[in-house]
C-alpha cells in the first residue's frame, strides 16, 4: 500500500481509550499517526506503536488540517464532558472531508439519542455529520467501560468492599475497551465495517452483588457490595472536571439507579467474529495485576 493508504490519525493516542486503539492499527499493518496537544506526550504514543506524530488542537481547524494531509483514515474520540465535546467531533469531521480522508471512525456511546444524558446527546451532532458526509463511516456505540474498574480496585484491596454511587442491584451493560478498539481498527484496515452503526456490549448485564461475587473469587478472599454517595465516589476524579461537568457525571449514575444500562452482545460478537472479552476474565486480570 502507498503511504496514503495506510496512514491513519489517532485523535487522543496517548489516553486511556484511544492508547488501547493504536496498537490494533499497528498490529494491522496500519501507519499510526498520533495526534496529541504537548511533544511530551510524543515518546508514550510512539512506544504504543505510533509512527508520527502530529501536534494539534481540536479546537484549531489549521492544526486539524496540518495533522490530517496524506492520512486515510481517523479514529476520533472526544473529551468526556466537555463543553463542546460535539463542535471538536464535527469540526474534525469537516476537516477529515476537506482533507480527503476515506475512513472515518467515531467512538460515540451507547444509545447517544438519551438526550436526557449530555455527555450521550453531545455525540449526536457528531453522528449526523457523518451521516451526511462522502466519507465511509464507522459509529460505534459501547457500552459502559470495564476499564473504569480499575479506579475502584485499589479502595476495594484496601477496604474489601466494592462501592458505586447507585444501588448494589442496579444491572450495567460493560465492555472491554480492547475489544472495541479491535473492531476500530477492524473498520479502518478492512471495508466490512464501511457504513456500520454497531452498539458494542458484552455478554449480561451483571449487578454490584455478582461482580463483588467475582471479586471475591479472583482474590480468593470476601469482597461485599457496597453503595456510595456520588459526591464522596467523586472524590478522586473530581479535580479533573469543573462542578457543571460533576453534576453531568451525576446524572449518568442517577440514571443507572433509576433503569440501569442495558445492552446486547450480539453485534460485538459478529464484528471481532469471536466471543467478546468478559467482566469475569477482566477482574482476573486486575487480581493478578
Amino acid at each position: 500500500m502507498n503511504q496514503r493508504s495506510n496512514t491513519i490519525l489517532v485523535v487522543g493516542a496517548t489516553g486511556r481509550f484511544a492508547g488501547l486503539v493504536v496498537p490494533e492499527l499497528a498490529r494491522r499493518g496500519a501507519r499510526v499517526r498520533a495526534l496529541i496537544r504537548d511533544e511530551a506526550q510524543g515518546a508514550l504514543a510512539k512506544s504504543l506503536g505510533a509512527t508520527e506524530i502530529a501536534i494539534g488542537d481540536l479546537r484549531e481547524r489549521a492544526s486539524l488540517e496540518q495533522a490530517l494531509e496524506g492520512a486515510a483514515g481517523v479514529f476520533h474520540i472526544g473529551p468526556a464532558f466537555a463543553p463542546d465535546e460535539a463542535a471538536m467531533g464535527v469540526s474534525m469531521v469537516e476537516a477529515a472531508v476537506r482533507a480527503g480522508v476515506r475512513k472515518f471512525v467515531f467512538s460515540s456511546v451507547i444509545q447517544p439519542t438519551h438526550v436526557r444524558l449530555k455527555n450521550h446527546a453531545a455525540k449526536i451532532p457528531v453522528e449526523d455529520a457523518l451521516y451526511s458526509s462522502p466519507l465511509e463511516y464507522t459509529i460505534l456505540h459501547p457500552a459502559n467501560f470495564m476499564q473504569n474498574l480499575r479506579s475502584a480496585w485499589a479502595s476495594v484491596l484496601a477496604t474489601g468492599s466494592f462501592a458505586e454511587p447507585f444501588p448494589t442491584t442496579t444491572r450495567i451493560a460493560r465492555v472491554d475497551y480492547r475489544d472495541v478498539a479491535e473492531v476500530a481498527a477492524i473498520a479502518l484496515t478492512e471495508d466490512r465495517l464501511a457504513y456500520a452503526t454497531l452498539e458494542l456490549s458484552a455478554e449480561g448485564r451483571h449487578n454490584r452483588e455478582e461482580i463483588a461475587e467475582m471479586m471475591s473469587a479472583a482474590l480468593g478472599r470476601p469482597i461485599v457490595a457496597a453503595t456510595i454517595g456520588f459526591h464522596e465516589w467523586a472524590k478522586p476524579i473530581a479535580a479533573k472536571y469543573t462542578d457543571h461537568q460533576l453534576e453531568l457525571l451525576s446524572k449518568v449514575h442517577a440514571h443507572y439507579a433509576e433503569v440501569g444500562l442495558g445492552g446486547n452482545s450480539m453485534t460485538l460478537r459478529a464484528a471481532l467474529q469471536r466471543e467478546p472479552r468478559n467482566l469475569e476474565s477482566f477482574i482476573h486480570e486486575l487480581a493478578q495485576a
